[in-house]
């Protein structure tokens, strides 16, 4: 009888067994067909990716054999918008070959104030015959900065173009820095019209779709740069009033001057 009792108890270790394994294979089935589709996405994204670079390259050279063509005023506004197309050709081109921001960031200390120079005149130009008032805040002279200076350099001429796309001629955007506990922020503020953007708070848009509401492919970019130095990017817009961005980075990737040389 208990011979019985240890023949069933064994063949009921069996079955389970039996059950575990098929039950094991199933999973590793599923997670197979995962991967293929997941990679035939990627595959798909990137080729996606190449064709937007491809053509937006194509039409901004055009454009700048254009600008050269007219010269003068006319000619300058044509050539700041076409290195504009150029650059997110570029950018569209290292998305698609999987150069993701944040794989190869260069990190190093860096005062802030020279690189916010250098955006202002990168967005000025590319403003061509057209005028801003930009308003750098002293203070930021003594700051300095952990991380890539290229690509941070790069998500702040975004943001400053997009300020001035929003304004008109003569219009003010100032640039001020936001330090708290949570964050150091680089604050963009503008008198656009404040209707070309919407609140892109992370807290607000959680869903990967919504995340991308109001954003432009250069916004996006901007906000991938920053998010790889564990930051982000945050816009406000008030209509008729203006739009206020915030590129924020952990504190202590930001720095007074007399500490980053202790």
């Amino acid at each position: 009888m208990s011979f019985d009792i240890l023949h069933g108890f064994l063949a009921i270790l069996g079955l389970g067994g039996a059950i575990a394994a098929a039950a094991a294979c199933f999973r590793a089935a599923r997670l197979r067909v995962g991967m293929v589709t997941q990679r035939s996405l990627a595959e798909s994204r990137a080729r996606s990716f190449a064709l937007i670079a491809r053509d937006m390259n194509s039409i901004g050279l055009a454009m700048l054999g254009r600008a050269q063509h007219l010269g003068q005023d006319s000619g300058r506004a044509f050539e700041g918008e076409a290195r504009q197309l150029l650059a997110l050709a570029d950018a569209a081109a290292e998305e698609g070959a999987g150069a993701t921001p944040g794989r190869n960031l260069v990190e190093e200390r860096f005062p802030l104030a020279p690189v916010l120079q250098e955006a202002v005149a990168i967005a000025g130009a590319q403003l061509g015959p057209g005028t801003r008032h930009w308003r750098i805040t002293p203070s930021l002279e003594g700051l300095s900065v952990t991380g890539d200076r290229r690509a941070l350099r790069g998500a702040v001429v975004q943001v400053l173009g997009r300020a001035a796309r929003a304004t008109m001629e003569g219009d003010f955007i100032d640039i001020r820095a936001d330090l708290r506990p949570h964050a150091a922020s680089i604050v963009v503020e503008d008198e656009g019209v404040g209707t070309s953007i919407e609140d892109l708070s992370p807290a607000l848009h959680d869903g990967a779709s919504e995340r991308t509401r109001g954003l432009g492919f250069g916004l996006s970019l901007a906000r991938s740069l920053l998010r790889a130095h564990g930051g982000e990017l945050v816009i406000e817009a008030a209509p008729g009033i203006g739009a206020r961005a915030f590129l924020s980075l952990p504190p202590e990737r930001v720095a007074a001057a007399d500490q980053a040389m202790a």
